[in-house]
This record gives C-alpha cells, structure tokens and sequence, in this order.
C-alpha cells in the first residue's frame, strides 16, 4: 500500500457517492505497503479504504473481492467490498480498476505476545474452514513459478554466497512441492501475507481482541500449511536473531490445531514450508529494494531479515505438536 497514482478529492467523492456512501469529507494517503495505491476516505457514513490496483489486472480482481465477501458473510472480521447499485464490487479511480471496502478498527500489535499469537492461529484456522465452499479459484500469484521467475530477475544484485543460497532453496522446494507428500498436502484460498501489520486488535476491557485480517490482494489457492508458515515465521519470529520464539510458535499452533487440527503430512512438512514462505518474501524484499518503482510515500524493507530467517528454517527445523486426531 502506498500512492503510485495521485486521485482527486471531486473524482474520489463521486464515486463514495455513486455507492451511497455519503459525501467525502477527508481523503488521505496511506504510507505503509508497496503494492497497490491506497487512501482512507471519511465520510459521513463511516470510514473507508479506496485501493486503486496497480498490478493486478481486472480479470484477476474480481476472486479477492469475492473471497473477502465471502469470508465476511462467514464471520471473519474482514474489510467488506462496498457494491454499487448492480451488486458490482469492481470500480473504476483515476483511470484504474480500484475497490472500496469498511475501514476496519483497531491497531496494530508489532511486537506480539503470546496471547496475540494465539488469537491470530484461532482466527486464520477459522477462515481457512470457512473457504471450504468458496466457488472461485484463483493461482497464488507469488507461488513457486514467481519465484522460479524471481530468482534470476535478483541473482545479478547478490553475492555469490546469496546467489547459491536462492538457487538451491528454489531447487528444494521445486522438489518439495513435485513429491507425493506435498502433493497431497490440503488446499486452499489462502490470505499468504498475515503479517503483523495486516492484523488489527482493538482493546476492550482492558485485554486485547482481534478485531480484523486485511489485505488479501496476494490471496490465491495453495496449501494452507503455506500461510501458516507465513504467520508463524513473522508473529512468532525474533526480528533480531530471526529464531522461532518457542513460546508464540506454540501458542499460535495450539489455537489453530483447536480448530483445525494439522493432518501427519502437514506436521512432517512444516520445517520445509517455514523455508518456502522465507524465501518467497526474501525474493520480494531483494526485488523491491534493488528493482523498485516509483511511487509517494514507498518505503521498500531491508531484504536482510529474510535472508537470516531463511538460514535460520535451514539450519534448526521446527515441527508443531501434534494433535490427539492429528
């Protein structure tokens, strides 16, 4: 999220008014994410995010606008797609397909507890049920063949040492993904970037609640144990030393095993999906550092923390607990 393109306050408040959203009093831009062009529009009505799509073409938007309905219909604390009078949840901004969706409360929580760990394992379990009946599919856009195109576009900006690191692990996990075992690991539309900062909580009573999951523009079909590596090797991760923290790592896994326990094949693969998700945001970051594109307010994050976490899953191998019915 950042601004690639520049909207205008008139054009921004027809359209808020053309959803029967109310007349726009404020439109700001939103600074964090590298993705997509993104402002919050207050209105008399409430409190918006407008998401102009940079990348994403219009053939591709209509699955992550459909899967955010649906998982909110299902009870999972997602933005809500604000449709126009035909029921359409794809627009048109300054010239680009763009969505409007509720703007969700709360804050974010950056250096999580335990208690937060585990309020995240609950919550992604549940939605991972809930997309059990989603009618739409969509490939996982930053899945293994962007990371197989990924890998030489980086290679020339690394060192040697780097350079063998991303074609083995890319090697490996080509491997992983083409035996029996990942083939039959369970399946899915998958959020694939829960990150700290797409997570909001709200405080009530004095204790923290999760109160939302956004961003599912990297959302796709893949293995569900994927997002869970996802979110274990950022909530549950020691930003200086990139170690698993044992105590948030079994926090998060037993909230979500509760709800849905981890079948033999995902337990045993666990130590090599920690690996793949550390490597797809590697490539990322080493692409939007050294690669980057213009845009108001981007701020590209440091490849480097990737990098130790990848050599971290390599070097000391995780498996959660299993469950009794596991």
């Amino acid at each position: 999220m950042a601004v690639y393109t520049e909207v205008g306050f008139a054009e921004a408040d027809a359209l808020l008014r053309r959803l029967g959203l109310g007349a726009l009093t404020e439109l700001r831009g939103i600074r964090s994410g590298i993705e997509n062009t993104n402002y919050y529009a207050t209105t008399a009505r409430g409190q918006w995010v407008v998401t102009l799509f940079e990348r994403l073409s219009r053939d591709e938007l209509p699955y992550y606008l459909a899967l955010m309905q649906h998982l909110a219909q299902h009870g999972i604390p997602v933005p809500a797609p604000q449709a126009d009078a035909d029921g359409g949840l794809l627009h048109t901004l300054a010239g680009k397909p763009a969505a409007v969706v509720t703007r969700l409360p709360g804050s974010h929580r950056l250096s999580p507890e335990a208690p937060h760990c585990a309020q995240v394992g609950e919550m992604l379990a549940r939605a991972h049920l809930a997309v059990a009946d989603l009618p739409l599919e969509q490939p996982h856009l930053r899945g293994l063949d962007w990371w197989a195109a990924t890998v030489p576009e980086v290679l020339p900006f690394v060192d040697a040492a780097q350079a063998a690191l991303l074609q083995d692990e890319l090697a490996f996990q080509r491997q992983l993904a083409a035996s029996a075992a990942g083939q039959a690991l369970p399946r899915g539309a998958i959020h694939a970037d829960l990150f700290r900062d797409n997570v909001m909580f709200d405080e009530t009573a004095g204790e923290d609640r999760l109160c939302g999951f956004f961003d599912y523009y990297f959302a796709g079909t893949d293995t569900l144990l994927f997002d869970i590596a996802v979110c274990l090797n950022d909530w549950c991760a020691d930003l200086t030393t990139a170690g698993l923290d044992e105590e948030r790592a079994l926090a998060f896994m037993a909230a979500y095993q509760a709800v849905r326990p981890l079948t033999h094949a995902e337990i045993r693969l666990m130590p090599g999906l920690l690996r793949a998700a550390a490597l797809r945001f590697w490539l990322s970051r080493l692409r939007d550092w050294h690669l980057p594109r213009d845009a108001a307010l981007l701020q590209p994050k440091d490849p480097a923390h990737f990098e130790r976490l990848l050599r971290d899953r390599i070097d000391n191998p995780w498996h959660p607990p299993a469950t009794p019915s596991s």
